[in-house]
């Protein structure tokens, strides 16, 4: 795994997980980052500071991808092979429950408001939303084909879902648990941002090697950015109104500035 310096947009360091990673979040409150690794049931535990392993914990069949709690210092981990989301304690790295979702869970978004975990179920084309305070499902929302990815803006409290297989966003109205409103982005979706600062919302188009960006006011798509070849993932730095891309084929990393929504690709 490659950390960036986000001053000087260089790779600093690079830090060995386990087999296979496919998702990571990190705790800013403790300066932990947490890895899952898909092909060793495993989520690797950084140290922010020395940019070093200090914990590898087994997880369910198959994680896929993992979001945080930094209030509680609670883990989530999405295991995609058993249809479960496991519940880990990040102060003794130890998992203290195990959550039943639906078919092959594979994305996460968190809203910090409101202590709502939402799990995207690739199989039944649905969300699952678990309450953070008694670790159960309390509702489960249909959305679009296959959705493979989870964002939430928590000063809205919407929710979008990035449908891989129809081309669209859900957009979920976190107050009463409905799609609200459906919108065509690029072809095959597999990641997508919100930044709360400015409510817009950025989706990785896979197959046409572009980045969407979604109004958040009007639903609407803004404009479209060229990224590199296969993008496949996105995170924003919503202090600096940085967006970052990572492209599978081309091992490059797409920067844009999300005040001109211009793009400057830098090496890995």
């Amino acid at each position: 795994m490659f950390i960036i310096d986000g001053n000087t947009n260089t790779v600093v360091s690079n830090v060995t997980v386990g087999a296979n990673p496919r998702g990571i979040a990190i705790n800013p409150s403790t300066n932990t980052a947490y890895v899952a690794n898909s092909d060793d049931n495993t989520v690797s535990v950084i140290d922010g500071k020395t940019n070093t392993v200090i914990s590898n914990i087994t997880t369910g069949a198959t994680p896929w991808d993992v979001t945080v709690n930094p209030s509680n210092n609670t883990v989530y981990v999405a295991n995609s092979g058993e249809n479960t989301v496991y519940v880990i304690d990040g102060n003794t790295n130890t998992v203290t429950n195990t959550i039943k979702v639906g078919f092959s869970p594979n994305a996460f978004g968190f809203n910090p408001s409101t202590n709502k975990i939402y799990v995207a179920n690739y199989g039944p084309n649905t969300v699952s939303v678990i309450d953070g305070k008694s670790n159960r499902v309390t509702n489960t929302i249909h959305v679009g084909n296959n959705p493979l990815a989870v964002s939430v803006n928590p000063n809205t409290n919407k929710i979008y879902v990035a449908n891989s297989q129809n081309n669209t966003v859900s957009v979920i109205d976190g107050k009463s648990n409905r799609v609200t409103n459906t919108i065509h982005v690029g072809n095959n979706p597999l990641a997508i941002a919100a930044n709360p600062s400015t409510n817009k919302i950025y989706v990785v188009n896979h197959d046409n090697n572009t980045v969407s960006v979604i109004d958040g006011i009007t639903n609407s798509i803004i404009t479209n950015i060229q990224s590199g070849r296969l993008p496949n993932s996105v995170s924003i730095n919503p202090i600096t109104n940085t967006i970052y891309v990572p492209n599978l084929d081309d091992n490059t990393v797409t920067v844009i500035n999300g005040t001109t929504n211009k793009a400057i690709p830098i090496k890995s």
